[in-house]
């Protein structure tokens, strides 16, 4: 080898090795960030930055039980965020009904502490501004956490958006309601704590999201059941003001009759704090999270006067929501029942008692001609009492305000052995959703894995741009009220005309003089 051609050799192995160390250098530059309470590091994991168990809030611990979420306590050093945090307080995870242990919560951590948030981002620098998709779990305001696995956020992020997940208060701890509270909170208001939490969070995302790479002013909050009522929530909300632009509503939303209000909350939190022997405000704060546990039932979020000023049906109709670019819709077989499946003449009766003079129409658009029918229609009306007719009426609204896009998802959620009866059950997309199918042991398709990807781009377009559509994706109309056009998610997706409009229009109808 002549002089010449080594030195070449050396500067091309000396600018090799210079490569190799400024690429290692950009691809784990944002693995550490400086955010409120001191610098952080995460992980990297296919060219994506994983930050997990971020605080975005003090421990709501001792005497902040039950109080505001406040700033979060400062550290020293370089926290390490590799690790969810503790979900908030509930029952044991147990498998049940359709839900198998991938839609659940981690059996640990669980704890009182868990006001944490975790982050995906693709971003390689701090000034990329990226989208950002906050994601808020279901679980009817008592369970559910940010750890499911169902909501990893990898994929999504590999998408080119940042994903966020968060945690909030649930159950007796989210949402108690007592006199003695609201006289402490100097806005004579209490409950809603964990509705107050997801605002905390998404301040955390408009003040600490650009470190990350991401962009504070593109904000799209999503949530499923109970954090789709959250989406609808924080929309009608004016602490919520300015945190985000777009929102998602996965088969949930408040527009339905029956909110408390702060005075009717307070008598059921009394009622409460008797059953716990405990007649002071100190003594409650006092008593095991455990114990608080093994009485609660029902704690959902309240017409408040402070988070929530009225109810969500008045605030919308006197256009004082926060105004937001929607995406919506709900499942084909996701109806809960809660009362015992009936027979046809049983249900007939259940149908003549609730609906009196409307009950002949009624069973022309839930029929009972036979057991298997009536079985059916039971599920169907579930459905559509508990999500069709709230996220319809949503849209509907909606398609006055800005541009909305509806589905309806429509695809047999695959299964083996108790699992395989249910069909496109509730929470059935979220999976799809997230792009996460391996994230959950089912006999997957390869129809099911192109669905998912099919979905999950439309959810991070929209996300990006206010708007599904892409080349190469069939086209997601624009939903209109005269039109009533929708996206179908089976096998294949399609759009079609709102099917079941007509039942929607008479539950709507019926629940007005009701």
């Amino acid at each position: 080898m002549t002089k010449a051609k080594y030195v070449s050799a050396i500067k091309l192995f000396c600018f090799f090795i210079a490569s190799l160390l400024f690429s290692t250098e950009i691809s784990a530059q944002i693995s550490q960030v400086t955010i409120e309470g001191g610098k952080a590091s995460g992980s990297i994991k296919d060219s994506i930055a994983i930050f997990k168990g971020v605080p975005f809030a003090a421990p709501p611990v001792d005497g902040l039980r039950w109080k505001a979420p406040q700033p979060v306590k400062p550290w020293n050093g370089i926290r390490l965020c590799e690790q969810f945090g503790p979900s908030p307080v509930q029952s044991e995870p147990v498998p049940f009904s359709m839900w198998s242990a991938e839609f659940l919560i981690p059996k640990e951590p669980i704890s009182e502490d868990c006001l944490y948030l975790n982050v995906w981002s693709p971003a390689k620098q701090a000034t990329e501004k990226r989208s950002v998709l906050v994601w808020i779990y279901g679980g009817g305001f008592g369970s559910g956490g940010s750890g499911v696995p169902i909501y990893d956020g990898l994929a999504m992020a590999k998408k080119g958006i940042i994903v966020v997940s968060i945690n909030y208060r649930v159950g007796p701890f989210g949402f108690f309601v007592h006199p003695e509270l609201s006289k402490e909170s100097g806005r004579n208001a209490s409950g809603n704590f964990g509705l107050m939490d997801q605002i905390a969070a998404l301040k955390w995302v408009k003040e600490n999201i650009s470190a990350f790479g991401g962009d504070p002013d593109k904000v799209t909050i999503a949530g499923q059941s109970a954090g789709a009522m959250s989406v609808n929530y924080l929309v009608a909300s004016p602490l919520a003001k300015g945190l985000f632009t777009k929102a998602i509503a996965e088969s949930g939303a408040a527009f339905s009759r029956g909110t408390l209000t702060l005075e009717q909350a307070e008598i059921e939190g009394l009622k409460f704090s008797q059953s716990m022997n405990t007649p002071t405000l100190a003594e409650m704060r006092r008593i095991p999270a455990a114990e608080l546990l093994k009485k609660a039932q029902g704690f959902r979020p309240i017409i408040d006067g402070y988070v929530l000023r009225d109810a969500v049906s008045n605030i919308f109709t006197a256009n004082q929501q926060n105004h937001v670019t929607l995406l919506t819709g709900w499942n084909e077989e996701e109806g809960i029942l809660l009362s015992p499946m009936q027979n046809a003449q049983g249900y007939k009766q259940q149908v003549a008692q609730n609906y009196g003079a409307g009950a002949e129409k009624l069973l022309k658009y839930y029929p009972a001609n036979s057991d298997k029918e009536a079985e059916k229609s039971q599920v169907s009306l579930s459905r559509d009492i508990m999500f069709g007719v709230p996220n319809y009426t949503w849209a509907n609204i909606q398609s006055n305000d800005g541009k909305v896009y509806v589905y309806r998802f429509t695809r047999k959620v695959q299964g083996t052995g108790e699992y395989a009866k249910y069909g496109a059950f509730h929470t059935g997309e979220v999976p799809y959703v997230f792009d996460n199918l391996n994230f959950v042991n089912r006999p997957w398709k390869n129809e099911d894995h192109q669905l998912a990807q099919v979905m999950s781009s439309y959810w991070v377009n929209f996300v990006k741009y206010g708007d599904p559509n892409a080349q190469g994706l069939p086209v997601w109309p624009v939903y209109k009220q005269l039109t009533k056009k929708i996206m179908n998610f089976d096998e294949k997706p399609y759009a079609e005309f709102l099917p079941d409009q007509e039942s929607l229009n008479f539950l709507i109808e019926q629940e007005k003089t009701h």
